[in-house]
């Protein structure tokens, strides 16, 4: 559903990074068809000559490509509800990517993206993945364990403090050197230089940076005591119970509140003559992502509308032109990696890939969200060096439910499931861990098949 921003990105850098073509690719024909030509309607706004096509045969849009992008949800939105549902009523978080919600979708996730991996091999075999399929970080080390190493997990949550430091102090931000650590949705930003001179520590006091950044979800004390930029994620590690809480009072899981936008958007969009109307048809889709992105963590942002107030707003703004400009999020993060690779300059970002000795407390093979340097010669994370005993037992402990995790996974074993789910911290708990594995075999016998 957000292809065409990553199309609209990938467009207003095509000439840096030499693109000829971008392939969208579903296995959902009539979405498929809107958001190609929503995407095809953006090209020609920008005046692009980039080729605009898509298909429903991966083999096609995967043969000679350069790099593939993987997004994928198997069993659609309502897989997503289900995912929140049933950990909810076990009194734990049901987050996507985080603890329980996190291990039903990579149950689903994993076969499918080492299935497209496999045919990469085969189709594309020098072609970077750059995957943001849910869980990323999960999905990673499924990929690297079973042997696939042109591999990137990607998640604009790991270049939060990057972003935000650059744009206080108003500099390009691949000109700051951050120095991130941790796992996807589970990390730390604890250093950054500009020109040689620590310029994060100092803005962690500043009570303005604080409230005007996505670091206001936490409580100044907090941040305060750990002395590091959090990524947003940690939420539901530090407010665990307050998360639950105030989920629950919404009434409504975020999972819901997608499928109804994307919902009543593909309506809209249906309804529309997309190539005789396009005005109207962008603006429409302006107006969804808006929608989407103002209820984002509502709960935990100070400030944020609640889903009530935010379609109000949306209805208030509906009509309004739809403008290319604006943050990239997550595409630019996966195009900064392009342009690094494709040899323009060395690119400074953190991504989720193999860690190779960069955190010494972490295993060579354990994929990890860390600072890395990208330019012709490939991906490099880079030394971090110790850490402290807080977030390296946290990592430690989310890591080895992760291995277990996947190992699960790939062999259908139940009980390797109920192992890892009850190592991890949301959930620590036998009995729980055993009812919701169940209870997501059963919800998603379709996908998974029978586990033994």
């Amino acid at each position: 559903m957000r292809a065409p921003l990553l199309v609209a990105s990938s467009l207003k850098r095509a000439q840096v990074i030499g693109l000829d073509e971008i392939c969208l690719m579903d296995i959902q024909a009539e979405k498929l068809e809107l958001m190609a030509e929503i995407s095809r309607q953006i090209g020609l706004m920008l005046g692009s000559p980039v080729h605009i096509t898509h298909t429903t045969d991966s083999l096609a849009a995967l043969d000679g490509a350069a790099y593939v992008v993987t997004t994928i949800r198997v069993g659609n939105e309502i897989g997503r509800v289900l995912d929140e549902r049933i950990a909810l009523k076990h009194g734990v978080l049901g987050q996507e990517t985080t603890g329980p919600g996190g291990f039903a979708m990579a149950m689903r996730s994993i076969p499918a993206i080492l299935d497209y991996a496999a045919l990469m091999d085969k189709y594309c075999p020098n072609a970077w993945m750059f995957n943001f399929t849910n869980p990323a970080g999960l999905v990673a080390q499924a990929l690297s364990d079973q042997g696939f190493e042109r591999v990137i997990g990607i998640c604009d949550g790991a270049n939060q403090a990057q972003h935000a430091v650059a744009a206080w102090l108003k500099v390009h931000p691949n000109r700051l050197r951050p120095q991130v650590f941790g796992l996807n949705h589970l990390s730390w930003t604890r250093s950054i230089l500009l020109d040689g001179r620590e310029v994060l520590l100092p803005l962690l006091e500043d009570p303005g940076f604080l409230s005007k950044t996505d670091i206001r979800v936490f409580e100044p004390e907090l941040v305060r005591r750990l002395g590091m930029w959090l990524n947003e994620y940690l939420y539901y590690y530090y407010y665990s119970d307050k998360a639950v809480e105030q989920i629950l009072r919404d009434g409504k899981t975020r999972g819901e509140e997608i499928l109804e936008l994307n919902r009543r958007l593909l309506g809209q969009l249906s309804d529309t003559d997309i190539r005789q109307n396009p005005a109207k048809a962008l603006s429409v889709y302006q107006a969804y992502n808006q929608r989407r992105g103002a209820t984002y963590m509502h709960y935990a942002r100070p400030g944020a509308p609640s889903m009530e107030q935010a379609e109000k707003d949306a209805a208030r703004s509906a009509g309004q032109a739809f403008e290319v400009e604006g943050g990239e999020g997550y595409a630019g993060v996966a195009l900064d990696i392009i342009q690094g690779l494709e040899g323009s300059e060395p690119i400074y970002t953190a991504l989720n890939v193999k860690n190779n000795g960069a955190i010494p407390c972490m295993a060579p093979s354990d994929v990890v969200e860390v600072s890395c340097v990208v330019d012709a010669n490939g991906v490099r994370p880079l030394p971090i060096g110790e850490i402290p005993e807080h977030q390296e037992l946290l990592m430690r402990s989310v890591k080895y439910y992760e291995k277990l995790a996947v190992q699960a996974i790939l062999e259908r074993s139940r009980e390797k499931a109920v192992l890892a789910l009850m190592s991890h911290p949301l959930v620590l708990s036998y009995s729980r861990a055993t009812a919701l594995v169940d209870e997501y075999l059963q919800a998603h016998r379709e996908y998974v098949g029978e586990w033994k």
